[in-house]
């Protein structure tokens, strides 16, 4: 009897155990259907994160593109040429015309030379260098004038677009803004951008103008992120609003350095001059003291000598007082 009982508790258990083992709970079945989609969940995590990075990788590439290429081409235009210098100069003058007045110049220092009686060797090499040097110093500083205003007012236009653009117009909607409302010459040069959008030319194409005007890096920058935003997609405003941020900050920088530099400036603007008024004022005094540099041989040769010496310290103590940012 004993016996009985005994196997029949064993069968039982056995087929509890065997009922427990093939026949899923409702709890067990819940952990596994957590942990399922726990799984699941953790994948497409993954693969997000994946694509992301795919994507921002991909962005990046394109950006590196895009400066290596805006780099390569700024350097190329470090090489300018004479139309190239007259166009971001803001001059409508036409190359064939500037030589023409350089001639014309160089020949009128040439006559005033030896009307004064300067040696005719020496009144053919002033005027030679006058007429080749002192037209294009006259186009480099104005080259130099423009580009500095143009500086001057891109943060705010890219502040204008950023603006645009954060309350839904398009970015050629926004560009007509900065191109009617911001001061010169930015109005001018995004209005040509317009211009050249009209004329069939795609966002890309069309700021590639003011890289052309205005060959300077803070202007690659905004190139640079036009192009990249047209081509890859991102957020513009963000990304120009950076920009905005960037350039204000570089400029706040140049006028940090020009006011460290300046009495550096001013030291090198007086010993350059030094020479030539105490040679001014002892002719006054004493006309006769420095007669033989001009009118004896061997003083002619070494007026010359110090001219030349003249030139290169002037020259060295500018590129000295001259800072790349």
């Amino acid at each position: 009897m004993v016996m009985t009982i005994l196997l029949v508790v064993l069968g039982a258990v056995a087929v509890g155990a065997a009922g427990f083992a093939l026949v899923p709970s409702a709890l067990g079945d819940s952990r596994a259907t957590k942990r399922l989609k726990v799984y699941q969940g953790d994948v497409r995590t993954t693969r997000r994160e994946m694509d992301a990075n795919r994507t921002r990788d991909a962005r990046r590439k394109s950006v590196q593109q895009a400066l290596k290429a805006q780099a390569d081409d700024l350097n190329a235009r470090k090489r300018t040429r004479l139309p190239d210098l007259l166009f971001q100069a803001g001059m409508t003058i036409t190359p064939a015309a500037f030589i023409r007045n350089s001639i014309l110049f160089g020949a009128g220092l040439f006559l005033f030379l030896l009307i004064i009686q300067v040696p005719y060797y020496f009144a053919a090499i002033f005027g030679v260098a006058g007429g080749y040097l002192l037209p294009r110093i006259y186009v480099g500083r104005r080259r130099k004038k423009y580009q500095n205003a143009f500086l001057d007012e891109l943060p705010n236009a890219v502040e204008a677009i950023v603006r645009g653009v954060k309350t839904g117009l398009p970015l050629n909607d926004s560009m007509r803004v900065v191109a009617k409302d911001t001061k010169e010459p930015v109005r001018s040069e995004f209005g040509r951008v317009l211009d050249q959008q009209s004329f069939g030319f795609s966002m890309t194409e069309a700021v590639q103008v003011l890289l052309d005007r205005v060959p300077l890096p803070e202007v690659n920058f905004f190139v640079v992120v036009i192009s990249v935003q047209q081509q890859a997609g991102g957020n513009l405003s963000e990304a120009l609003g950076n920009l905005a941020r960037v350039l204000r900050n570089r400029k706040k920088m140049k006028q940090k350095v020009a006011a460290m530099s300046s009495e550096a400036k001013a030291s090198a603007g007086i010993i350059g001059a030094l020479p030539i008024v105490v040679a001014i004022m002892v002719s006054f005094v004493s006309p006769q003291y420095l007669q033989p540099l001009v009118s004896t041989p061997i003083g002619q040769v070494w007026l010359g000598v110090a001219a030349i010496m003249m030139c290169a310290g002037v020259f060295v103590m500018n590129r000295m007082v001259q800072f790349e940012i």
